[in-house]
């Protein structure tokens, strides 16, 4: 999260290009949003099945990231993304379709609103910022802008365990049978996981189709790494109280 946080600054301060990273994670995390609050999150639960857990720099609800590839796009006026929360997620979310389709997925912008906030799941609500197959949400999305450049991120899910994931959240029986049912993975899509190399060459493919650019790959700047190592505190939550 600090890092994703550190290319947002840089590209802010026009010491970084538009960059589109792609991650997994070393162990089963938790990351919650911005403004959420901690008590939406099991966090004994947590700490007994070792489960990491951050706060995101975007907004949004709860997501366990585990069997996933995770994007993060930077990107902002200057590269033609246009302004504003809506806007810049239906030219966002649209590289996102491509990459879908690219694996032989035919998703598409969630069409409507759904959910209750009596949870703090993202995989129980959808928004115009997820991606759907048919009417099963398969992947959300959050942004955060930093003047006129912005951080879009979120999850190619190739497999759910949604038992652990209803744990985390504290979600009863009728929540969980909503999760299972209302969601969908790559694995469930397609019929067998594909692999993270297929994912990533898709993604790439996508956000090159979509907005039109050439990716060249790169590590981070020195500046961004220290500023990512400054930052990581801002993220970083307690497991326990102890």
């Amino acid at each position: 999260m600090a890092v994703d946080r550190a290319m947002l600054d840089a590209h802010r301060a026009e010491e970084a290009p538009a960059t589109l990273r792609l991650y997994v994670w070393n162990r089963p995390t938790v990351t919650i949003g911005r403004f959420q609050k901690l008590e939406t999150v099991d966090r004994e639960y947590c700490a007994a099945e070792g489960l990491g857990l951050a706060r995101r720099p975007t907004g949004g609800r709860g997501v366990l990231h585990d069997h996933e590839i995770t994007y993060s796009i930077v990107a902002g006026v200057r590269d033609g993304l246009p302004r504003g929360v809506a806007a810049s997620y239906r030219v966002l979310c649209g590289a996102l379709v491509e990459a879908y389709r690219e694996l032989g997925v035919p998703a598409e912008m969630t069409a409507r609103e759904r959910g209750s906030s009596a949870t703090g799941a993202c995989y129980l609500h959808a928004t115009a910022a997820d991606l759907s197959l048919d009417a099963a949400k398969l992947s959300g999305s959050a942004q955060v802008w930093n003047a006129d450049s912005c951080l879009q991120h979120g999850s190619f899910v190739i497999t759910r365990d949604v038992a652990r994931e209803a744990c985390v959240f504290g979600l009863g029986r009728s929540d969980a049978r909503v999760l299972a049912a209302s969601t969908a993975t790559l694995s469930d899509a397609l019929g067998a996981p594909p692999s993270s190399a297929q994912i990533i060459d898709a993604v790439k493919t996508g956000v090159r189709r979509v907005l039109g650019v050439h990716l060249e790959e790169t590590d981070l700047s020195e500046t961004e790494s220290e500023h990512a190592r400054t930052c990581v505190e801002q993220y970083r939550v307690p497991i326990s109280d102890a």
